[in-house]
């Protein structure tokens, strides 16, 4: 089981997505869907009764979980996904799958940290940043935390946080923009991050800190869930990342960067089945096993 899992909250049209990534990416699938129940739903929730509520796609073996919602929250750059590539024309043919009806954010072309690098929001708002390694020795998908508005120039700290947290995890490679040559200017100091990667329960994350002023911050757009075994875990978990008791609800929660994060057992899916199982969910903050 994937021990962190990104959850993309969507408009009521997860399954659209989450077809369109199944045929944009090589070797990718939708792997799961699970519908929401007729009984115990919110108001806003009412309409989508029996409709799908989460759909997992395996993008070659990844798994990525759309959230079925409302307009509430939606994606945006502070958190994309990293994409590597093993030929120019592999990340071609993928750029040309996302940037139909999206926005180009980098042009894709040669940079001097990639020979063919581009980053796209596509058609919903979902980014991508495309990269190419021959060595193959890049993980093909990942997380990347941006860090701008209220947490600017916390990288380091969120990277040094997180990696404390979570089991089997390390800090692989930290560049900083003085390393890089490029001078403090007002929105990064020289020891900002321009690009680092890390690992967090052994899965693969970047962050870096942005070089410009953002219109955007993060927000429930994109979530990571966490699959904890056990209530000990949860707790643990709740208790070193929860920073906004208000916005705890449903096992989400809002870490002191602004990152949302979902705790949930990873038998969860098990103790839905039980009678109710969705209507006390929907009660909850943290989540309580024992209350299923």
């Amino acid at each position: 089981m994937q021990t962190i899992v990104p959850n993309i909250w969507c408009n009521g049209n997860a399954l659209e997505i989450g077809q369109f990534y199944a045929d944009a990416f090589p070797k990718s699938k939708i792997t799961g869907i699970v519908r929401y129940p007729t009984e115990g739903l919110l108001d806003f929730q009412k309409p989508m009764a029996g409709q799908p509520l989460t759909v997992d796609v395996a993008i070659a073996g990844y798994k990525i979980t759309l959230v079925n919602a409302d307009d509430t929250f939606a994606p945006n750059p502070a958190i994309s996904f990293m994409v590597t590539s093993p030929t120019p024309e592999a990340t071609r043919a993928l750029w040309d799958r996302l940037v139909a009806g999206g926005t180009v954010m980098m042009e894709l072309g040669q940079y001097p940290f990639n020979p063919l690098y581009g980053w796209v929001e596509d058609k919903f708002g979902v980014s991508w940043q495309l990269l190419t390694d021959a060595s193959g020795t890049a993980p093909y998908i990942y997380p990347n935390f941006m860090f701008c508005g209220r947490s600017q120039n916390r990288a380091a700290e969120a990277i040094e946080t997180y990696t404390g947290i979570f089991p089997d995890s390390a800090v692989e490679r930290v560049v900083t923009y003085g390393e890089m040559g490029t001078p403090a200017n007002g929105v990064i100091e020289e020891d900002s991050v321009v690009f680092s990667t890390f690992t967090l329960a052994g899965q693969t994350f970047g962050a870096m800190d942005s070089a410009v002023k953002q219109p955007f911050d993060f927000n429930c757009g994109v979530a990571m869930l966490v699959n904890a075994h056990g209530q000990d875990e949860i707790d643990r978990y709740w208790q070193a990342l929860s920073a906004a008791p208000e916005a705890e609800r449903c096992g989400w929660l809002q870490d002191r960067f602004g990152v949302a994060w979902e705790i949930v057992p990873d038998n969860l899916g098990e103790l839905m089945v039980r009678p109710n199982a969705y209507e006390k969910l929907m009660k909850m903050g943290k989540i309580v096993i024992d209350e299923f």
